[in-house]
This record gives C-alpha cells, sequence and structure tokens, in this order.
C-alpha cells in the first residue's frame, strides 16, 4: 500500500504527501502553505516529485509559487481555473503518470464547491480536494446541486475500498449534522466514536472510504427514505428528485448550528 504522509496547515486544512516506490520521493497534494510543506521535506529527507492542485483555492494552491522557489518540478490541476503556477492543464479523463513514484492517476470533473474542481483517482486512493469531505461535501461557492450531486454520485461509484482523502478535518462537525438527518444511523453513531477518540489523540479522521461515505454521509445517500423524509420535513414539501434532497440537505447544513 502505498503511503501518505499528511502536514498541517491554517487550522483545519490537510496537505497531503504521497510517497512512492521510489525512496524519498513524494507528490505534494493541495499545499495551501508552502511552510509546513517545506519543514516535512527537511525532517523526513524527502524530494517532491510533483505538485497536484484540486482548485483555485488560496487555502490549497498558496504555497504552490514558494515551493516552486526551492524545487523545480511539474504542477498539475485544473484546466478549467486561473491557478498561475500550472505545468500541466488537465480536464475530465486525463490520465498522468509520475514516474519517480510509480504511481498514476486519473482526472475527474467533479464541479460544484468551485466550477473547474477536479479530482485525482488511482492507487486504491482519491484525492478530492474540498468536493467530498467524511460524512460531508463542500459548500457551492460556484457551482449548482446539480453538479455536485452528480460528482458525488461518481465518487460513490468508485470501489468501496477506495481509501478518500479530503482537504480538511471536518469530520466531527459533519457527523453532527449526519446524525441530525439520520439520528438512528447505527454506522454513523459507530463512526462518532471513533473519530472522537481520533481527535482526542490529535489524529486525522482520514483517510475515510468510499465503502464508508455510502453508510454515513447524507449527502451520497440522498435516495436513501430515511433521508429524504429529513430533507422533506426541513423543507416542509414533497422532494421530487435525489437532486432536490440534496438540494435541501446542503442548505441546511449551510445554516445548521448543532
Amino acid at each position: 500500500m502505498t503511503e501518505v504522509l499528511h502536514a498541517h496547515a491554517f487550522e483545519d486544512n490537510y496537505i497531503w504527501l504521497i510517497r512512492g516506490k521510489s525512496p524519498g520521493h513524494v507528490a505534494i497534494i493541495d499545499p495551501g502553505d508552502a511552510d509546513p510543506v517545506l519543514a516535512a521535506l527537511e525532517k523526513q529527507h524527502l524530494k517532491p516529485a510533483a505538485i497536484l492542485c484540486t482548485h483555485h483555492h488560496g487555502d490549497h494552491v498558496g504555497g504552490v509559487a514558494d515551493i516552486l522557489k526551492e524545487y523545480s518540478i511539474p504542477v498539475y490541476g485544473p484546466a478549467r481555473e486561473r491557478i498561475s503556477t500550472l505545468t500541466h492543464r488537465l480536464k475530465d479523463n486525463d490520465h498522468i503518470k509520475l514516474a519517480e513514484l510509480d504511481l498514476e492517476f486519473d482526472v475527474l470533473d467533479v464541479p460544484g464547491h468551485t466550477a473547474g474542481h477536479i479530482a485525482f483517482f488511482g492507487g486504491g486512493m482519491l484525492f478530492c480536494g474540498d468536493t467530498l469531505f467524511s460524512a460531508g461535501c463542500g459548500r457551492l461557492f460556484e457551482g449548482t446541486a446539480e453538479q455536485m450531486h452528480a460528482s458525488l454520485s461518481r465518487f460513490a461509484a468508485l470501489p468501496e475500498a477506495t481509501r478518500v482523502y479530503c482537504g480538511h478535518e471536518y469530520t466531527e462537525a459533519n457527523l453532527r449534522f449526519a446524525l441530525a438527518v439520520e439520528p438512528n444511523n447505527v454506522d454513523s453513531l459507530a463512526y462518532r466514536e471513533r473519530a472522537q477518540t481520533q481527535r482526542k489523540l490529535q489524529l486525522p479522521t482520514l483517510p475515510s472510504t468510499i465503502g464508508l461515505e455510502r453508510r454515513v454521509n447524507p449527502f451520497l445517500r440522498s435516495g436513501q427514505p430515511g433521508v429524504r423524509q429529513s430533507a422533506e420535513k426541513q423543507a416542509g414539501r414533497s422532494l421530487v428528485s435525489e437532486v432536490e434532497v440534496f438540494a435541501v440537505l446542503r442548505r441546511w447544513k449551510d445554516s445548521f448550528r448543532g
């Protein structure tokens, strides 16, 4: 199994460092801040082979320029977003090979959080930026509910064992909302216990898996009767489609203070 390290940034960002088969080389995912990345590289005697960016928000790309001052490496990212440091602009179904890591990734176009957001899938891993969070999903800053629902449905169709590496540590807060939607979801209740234990030890709750997210994440469960019923109660009306259910859930989560 490929080893994935992490560096903390800001309050709750994760910058992922993928260590491949070649000793000492890593790919850097979404470096919003250069300092923790450079410190981790020095401390662990690692050399970056590439930077992979999922979307244009500053807390995911803000450190790229400073890393490039120290290392001349390629920068992969979304073709439909303005990121000045990109050397390789990627679109849906593109395929990249990182020779130093002996790793390959498929590129998934997953708009919703931003208009051109992409994700990287390969080696049994999904690096999904701010589209999917454990037990949650990103806010709709630039996309529509229809787009985000389609993007999350695309993730849900991946193999259950796929390890999910999100951009933020939001799991405990997301589970509070998930349990407001499905109070009797035994998987969510058990996951809350595990997440609380991990956070008390100052350990990440991530990675999650696609299989776990299918069981606990309300935004992947808009077709479930209990989720629909909660959304209809929140909306005060009947909801015809899964997209309508998703849209109500997303608006509910935006103002949720539980």
